[in-house]
């Protein structure tokens, strides 16, 4: 069974840092490639840009008086709830 995690391209797991802004700020995000892949569909899905996805999740966690200490951990989390979707593209769901 570990083959399979095992064996994955190690670009899926090579981390990457995007700059952009965040309520007039700037800063940098690093996450895993994978991770980017699936925002980067998640925010085509949305019609919005990446930039624009991430600084719209983030607002609206603010808005919600739940701003993350971790905002990483909350776009990975974004991810596996995106992909977890049955009606998802490349839902993790699709094959069940």
């Amino acid at each position: 069974m570990c083959r399979v995690y095992a064996n994955q391209d190690p670009g899926l797991y090579a981390s990457t840092s995007r700059s952009l802004r965040l309520r007039g700020y700037s800063t940098s995000i690093r996450l895993e490639n994978v991770f980017w892949e699936v925002l980067d569909r998640l925010s085509a899905e949305e019609r919005m840009s990446l930039t624009d996805f991430i600084a719209t999740l983030h607002d609206e966690m603010a808005l919600r008086g739940d701003t993350p200490q971790n905002f990483t951990s909350a776009l990975r989390s974004a991810c596996v709830i995106y992909l977890s979707r049955p009606d998802a593209p490349g839902s993790m769901m699709a094959a069940e």
